[in-house]
């Protein structure tokens, strides 16, 4: 489990992050300003610091300086609305070790949060494998076997079925997954989902007029049934 620091002004996205990252099993607190970020940051180093650009008090790049110019060598994942190439060569010479464009995808955020944590050896790794059925999900890797052999999806498929997977069974809606996989304040249509998915059971499903695993809730969503293979006998 890791120790996360979410800096960011908006609610409904730090609540959002917030749930996600417990869920994948870390330890959040959320700061709604900058000045009170800093001081979240000097009074208990977390293990990682999600941090906004546009906040009151003190903006992300004033933040980073601040604590760069400590000695703090906290990782940094940036996370703005910005999206011009100056500033993300501001954050990265600043000492940001990552950089998120909203809207994005929680699952893509999620990725790179694991992936930060590892690079600094500060834990919070979570499971590298999924599978079920003749599936095996290689989430760290972002591939996806088929009795062994790799099936191509495209970023969205794949967001879309780790983000199905994740659900455990339940019932994902499509506002849910349209928030999960195409991120915050992304115009997508619920249509959208519903051709993802079904180029996902031509991938993944034996017959995908009619799937095994990834099914259909009447006007409520979709959820993935995760059986696992069954195992193989010998003579």
């Amino acid at each position: 489990m890791a120790r996360i620091l979410i800096v960011e002004d908006n609610a409904r996205i730090a609540y959002g992050l917030r749930n996600n990252l417990e869920i994948d099993g870390h330890a959040v607190e959320v700061a709604a300003d900058g000045r009170a970020g800093l001081e979240a940051v000097l009074a208990g180093e977390p293990d990682l610091v999600v941090l906004d650009l546009m906040l009151p008090q003190m903006d992300g790049y004033r933040v980073l300086r601040s604590l760069r110019d400590r000695g703090v060598d906290v990782p940094v994942l940036i996370l703005t609305a910005k999206g011009e190439e100056a500033d993300k060569v501001m954050g990265f010479r600043l000492g940001a070790d990552d950089y998120v464009t909203k809207p994005f995808s929680v699952l893509e955020l999620l990725g790179r949060v694991s992936a930060i944590l590892r690079r600094a050896g500060r834990g919070g790794e979570s499971a590298a494998t999924e599978a079920f059925g003749d599936i095996e999900i290689r989430v760290d890797h972002r591939t996806v076997l088929r009795r062994g052999v790799e099936v191509h999806l495209t970023p969205k498929e794949f967001d879309l079925l780790v983000a199905l997977v994740r659900r455990r069974g339940t019932v994902a809606s499509r506002a849910w997954l349209m928030t999960e996989v195409w991120g915050y304040g992304a115009a997508v249509l619920s249509r959208t989902v519903d051709t993802h998915i079904a180029e996902l059971r031509r991938k993944l499903e034996e017959d995908p007029a009619e799937p095994r695993h990834i099914l259909t809730a009447h006007r409520r969503g979709y959820r993935l049934r995760q059986d696992r293979p069954k195992a193989q006998t010998t003579s």
